[in-house]
């Protein structure tokens, strides 16, 4: 399952914090920032999906990731490879590197990175 854009923002900043009230998710927000109901209403579908958890402390809940940045973002390319590129990870190997505007510096990282996998496999 996968969150909605809204959802992925308010998630980005709870991976960043790790642990936050409602107040500092909301704080963390540029301006203007949502009304208190919106994070309120984002979380709890958060919830409901099993992305996101709380403890109760007093009269505050202090919420955290029940999913690893890591793994939904695999989860999401993974998906967006089989979606749009018939599965096929050459195919999106290709588009992104014809269709960005990777250096030549970044082109070479890229390849450094795919040889030292093929060593290490």
């Amino acid at each position: 399952m996968l969150l909605s854009n809204a959802e992925e923002e308010l998630m980005q900043l709870l991976w960043k914090q790790e642990k936050a009230f409602m107040k500092d998710l909301i704080e963390a927000y540029p301006n203007p920032k949502p009304a208190t109901t919106t994070i309120a209403t984002l979380l709890r579908r958060m919830q409901d999906k099993n992305f996101v958890a709380y403890e109760q402390i007093g009269r505050s809940r202090e919420y955290y990731p029940k999913v690893s940045k890591k793994a939904y973002f695999s989860k999401r390319m993974n998906g967006m490879i089989k979606s749009f590129f018939d599965n096929s990870a050459s195919q999106f190997a290709s588009f992104f590197t014809e269709e960005t505007d990777l250096t030549d510096a970044e082109l070479k990282k890229l390849r450094k990175l795919i040889d030292e996998k093929i060593k290490k496999d």
